[in-house]
C-alpha cells in the first residue's frame, strides 16, 4: 500500500505525473522536490523524480535514486513499475520484466502495468510470455477490440494459427450487429485473419473467406491481390487470369502483375512454342497506352534474334527521342547476355550515325529541336554504355561525355558522368574536383550535392565532404552538421566517412563511424516499442505483423554487413598488435634521432589541432545554452568524439562479437562473414565455432581464397 500523503502534497503528485506525461520535467522535478520536502522518504515521488531524472540524461542518478524509492516502500507498485522502466532503459529486458511482475502482483489489476509487461515480452519474442499477459488483458477489458487482436496476434507470432483464427472468430461473434464499410479497424481484422488463415495452408477455405469480405473490404488492391494469389496456387489459372488483368486495368506497370498473368496463362518464356502468344499480349497492353513503360520493356527480356532487335529499335527510339536520362538504367539489365548487349550497341552507335534529318524519329520526320534532343540522348547513352561495367571502355566513355560537355558545359548530369568516369579510371582527386563543379552548377540540388560528398570520400577529403553535407543539414544541433547526419541516421555517409579514416589509418575515428551505424541499428531494433502499442490502436495489424518479421532480420542489412566486417578486422588488428591503439602514432623508441623529432613534430601539431577542435566543440556547446530544450531534456553531447575511448579496450574479441553475431546469425551465406567468423574464434580458441564458421564458408564457395587460407591457419593452429 502506498504512503499516503496529505492533501496539498497528494494534489502535487497528480501535478508531478502530469508534467512527466506531458514531458515538463523542469515543472515535475520542481513539484516533486515541493513534496520530499514535506514527506522526504515517499517512495511514490522519489520513483517519478527518478523516472524524470532518467529522462533527462541522470541514468545513475535515477537508479540510485529509484532503489532509495524502493528501500522505502517495498510494497508500492508505483516504485516497482519506475524500477522495470529503468532496467528497460539500460535494455537490460530480463530485470525489468521482473520487476513489472512484482509490480504486477502489488497492483494486478493495473493495465498500465501489465501494458508494459506485454509490449517487452513481444520485444524479446517471449510468446508465450505475451500470450500470457494478452490473455489477462482480454480478461480485464474484453470490451476492447484490440485486446482481441493483441490475443491473436500473440498466438499467430507463437505460430498457433489455430487458436489465432479462432480468438478473432469469437469476437465477430460477439457483435450484435455488423460494423458499417467505413470502419477500417474492422476491414483490417477481416484481412488479417485472412492471412493467417491462409498461412496455416488451407488456401481453399483462405479463398472463401475473402470472397465473404470482398465486397465491403477497404484495401481492394490488397483483396485483387491476394485473390489472384490463391487462384493462382489452387491451379484454377483461368479465374486468375481474370483478377490479374482486372489489377493491370488499375496499376499497368507493376511487374508482378504480369508475372503472374504469365503463370495464369501458362505461359514459359524458355518455351519457343508460348513465345508468339507472349509477344501478343505485351502488344495489346502497349497499344492500350503510350506512355506504358513495363508492357514495352518486359519482352526484351525473353524476345531473341530479329525480333529483339525489333522491339530493342522500337523501346530505344521512343525513350531517345523523348530525351529520358533513365534510359541506359532501364536496359544495362539485359547486358548479361551479350547477345544482346552487342545488338542494343550496335543499335545505338547506328544513331549516332545517321543523318540530322532522320534522327528524330523512326519515320525520319523531325524537327531541329526533336533532332538535339535525339543526338544528346544517344551521346549520353553511349558514355554510359562505356561506362558500364559489362561493357567497360572508359576511353570511348570519355569521349561521347566530352561531345556532350562541349555542348552544354555546365550541365549537371554530363558532368557527374565525366566525374563517375574519372573514379572508374581510379583518379578520385579528378573525380571529386570534377564533381564538385557539377554541384556548383546546380547548388539547390540535393542529390548532385550527396553524390560530391560520396567522391570527396572516397577522396579521403572528409572535412570537405562534411562541409560539402553541411549545405542540406541542421547546422544548429549539438554537434554542428555531423551531429545532424547522426540524427538523420545517414548511414551511408557514416560508413564512407568510416572506410576513409580506415585507409588513412585513422583507426580510432573509423571505428566511432562503424559503431555508430551498429547504433543506429539498436535504435531501430528500440523503436518497435512505439509500434507494439499504436498498430493495435491504429487498426494496422498487418503492417505491423510485416515490421516484426521485418525487425527478426534487420541486421542482415548490407549497411550492417559492410560496416561489421570493417569494424571486426579492425578489431582482429587490435588484438594482434595492442599498439595500433596509439591511434596510427609511431611507436618512437624504435625510431632514429632524426625521424623521431619529426614525429614528436607532427603530433604536435595533430594535438595542438585537437585541442582548438575541442575548444571550438565546447565553445559551440556553450553557446546553444548548455544544450538543453526548454523542457530540461538534455541533448546528449559526444563525449569521445574522436573514438580514443572506443580504441583503448583491453578486449577488442569480446567487443568484436557484437558485430559478428548478428551477422552470422541473419547473413549465413555471407562467405566474408564465414571468414572473418573464423578468425574472430580461432584467436579466441574457439575451434568448434572456427571450425563451422571456415565449413560454412567452403561449402558457399569451395574455391574462396579467404577459406583457403584460413584452413592452412586451422592446421597450424593445430600443429
Amino acid at each position: 500500500m502506498p504512503q499516503p500523503l496529505p492533501s496539498k502534497e497528494a494534489s502535487l503528485f497528480r501535478q508531478l505525473v502530469k508534467n512527466y506525461e506531458a514531458k515538463q520535467y523542469k515543472k515535475g522535478i520542481k513539484a516533486a522536490d515541493a513534496i520530499l520536502k514535506k514527506v522526504a522518504d515517499h517512495g511514490d515521488t522519489q520513483a517519478m523524480k527518478a523516472l524524470i531524472l532518467n529522462s533527462q540524461g541522470h541514468g545513475d542518478e535515477a537508479f540510485a535514486l529509484g532503489k532509495l524509492a524502493l528501500k522505502n516502500d517495498m510494497k508500492s507498485n508505483i516504485c516497482w513499475h519506475v524500477y522495470g522502466l529503468l532496467w528497460r532503459s539500460k535494455k537490460n529486458y530480463e530485470e525489468a520484466i521482473k520487476a513489472y511482475k512484482m509490480a504486477l502482483r502489488l497492483a494486478p489489476e493495473s493495465q498500465n502495468i501489465l501494458r508494459d509487461l506485454a509490449h517487452l515480452q513481444c520485444q524479446i519474442r517471449d510468446y508465450d510470455g505475451y500470450i500470457e499477459s494478452r490473455q489477462k488483458m482480454l480478461s480485464d477489458r474484453s470490451q476492447l477490440r484490440q485486446n482481441w487482436t493483441g490475443l491473436a496476434i500473440a498466438y499467430h507470432l507463437a505460430g498457433n494459427y489455430k487458436e489465432a483464427e479462432h480468438i478473432l472468430t469469437t469476437y465477430e461473434g460477439t457483435l450484435k450487429q455488423a460494423p458499417p464499410k467505413s470502419d477500417l479497424e474492422h476491414s483490417e481484422a477481416s484481412l488479417y485473419k485472412n492471412t493467417i488463415i491462409a498461412e496455416s495452408g488451407d488456401i481453399e477455405r483462405a479463398l472463401e473467406h475473402l470472397e465473404t469480405i470482398l465486397k465491403n473490404n477497404l484495401d481492394r488492391t490488397a483483396v485483387l491481390e491476394l485473390k489472384a494469389k490463391y487462384l493462382l496456387q489452387l491451379e484454377r489459372y483461368e479465374e486468375a487470369a481474370t483478377v490479374y488483368r482486372t489489377l493491370l486495368d488499375r496499376n499497368s506497370e507493376y511487374r508482378a502483375y504480369f508475372e503472374g498473368l504469365e503463370k495464369a496463362l501458362k505461359l514459359d518464356r524458355s518455351d519457343s512454342a508460348s513465345l508468339e502468344k507472349l509477344t501478343e499480349l505485351y502488344e495489346v497492353y502497349a497499344s492500350q497506352n503510350k506512355r506504358n513503360d513495363a508492357a514495352r520493356r518486359i519482352p526484351l527480356d525473353f524476345l531473341k534474334g530479329d525480333t529483339f532487335k525489333t522491339a530493342a529499335d522500337e523501346y530505344l527510339r521512343q525513350k531517345l527521342t523523348k530525351g529520358v536520362p533513365s534510359t541506359h538504367a532501364n536496359v544495362k539489365a539485359l547486358y548479361v547476355d551479350s547477345a544482346k548487349k552487342a545488338v542494343i550497341e550496335e543499335l545505338v552507335l547506328g544513331y549516332a550515325s545517321e543523318e540530322k534529318k532522320q534522327n528524330g524519329s523512326a519515320n525520319g520526320t523531325t524537327n531541329g529541336a526533336a533532332s538535339d534532343v535525339f543526338d544528346k540522348s544517344v551521346l549520353l547513352f553511349l558514355a554510359k554504355h562505356y561506362d558500364y561495367a559489362l561493357s567497360r571502355d572508359l576511353d570511348k566513355a570519355m569521349e561521347y561525355v566530352d561531345r556532350l560537355i562541349e555542348l552544354e558545359p555546365k550541365n549537371v548530369d554530363y558532368n557527374q558522368l565525366k566525374a563517375r568516369i574519372w573514379k572508374h579510371k581510379g583518379d578520385t582527386q579528378k573525380a571529386a574536383d570534377l564533381i564538385n563543379f557539377a554541384r556548383e552548377c546546380d547548388l539547390k540540388d540535393r542529390y548532385i550535392n550527396t553524390k560530391c560528398a560520396k567522391y570527396q570520400l572516397r577522396n579521403d577529403e572528409n572535412e570537405k565532404a562534411l562541409e560539402t553535407m553541411s549545405k542540406f543539414t541542421r547546422n544548429e544541433t549539438v554537434g554542428g552538421p555531423l551531429g545532424d547526419l547522426h540524427d538523420m541516421q545517414c548511414m551511408w555517409y557514416l560508413l564512407e566517412d568510416g572506410e576513409s579514416y580506415l585507409r588513412q589509418n585513422k583507426l580510432g575515428l573509423a571505428l566511432k563511424r562503424f559503431t555508430a551505424i551498429a547504433d543506429i541499428f539498436e535504435v531501430w531494433h528500440e523503436d518497435q516499442f512505439d509500434f507494439h502499442s499504436f498498430s493495435l490502436r491504429k487498426g494496422q495489424i498487418r503492417a505491423y505483423i510485416d515490421m516484426i518479421r521485418w525487425e527478426d532480420h534487420l541486421r542482415n542489412h548490407p549497411f550492417f554487413t559492410q560496416a561489421a566486417l570493417s569494424a571486426i578486422e579492425l578489431y582482429i588488428k587490435l588484438n594482434d598488435n595492442p599498439d595500433l591503439a596509439n591511434n596510427g602514432k609511431p611507436d618512437l623508441a624504435n625510431l632514429d634521432p632524426s625521424e623521431r623529432k619529426k614525429a614528436l613534430k607532427k603530433i604536435q601539431k595533430e594535438e595542438e589541432k585537437k585541442k582548438k577542435a575541442e575548444a571550438d566543440r565546447k565553445q559551440a556547446a556553450q553557446a546553444k545554452a548548455t544544450a538543453k530544450g526548454d523542457d530540461g531534456e538534455v541533448k546528449k553531447e559526444d563525449t569521445d568524439p574522436n573514438g580514443e575511448t572506443l580504441l583503448q579496450t583491453k578486449e577488442p574479441l569480446e567487443v568484436a562479437l557484437r558485430f559478428l553475431k548478428p551477422m552470422l546469425e541473419l547473413s549465413p551465406r555471407n562467405v566474408d562473414a564465414q571468414n572473418i567468423g573464423f578468425k574472430v574464434y580461432l584467436r579466441r580458441n574457439k575451434l568448434l565455432l572456427a571450425l563451422k564458421c571456415l565449413r560454412a564458408a567452403q561449402e558457399l564457395d569451395p574455391e574462396n581464397a579467404g577459406a583457403k587460407e584460413n584452413a592452412a591457419a586451422l592446421r597450424e593452429h593445430r600443429e
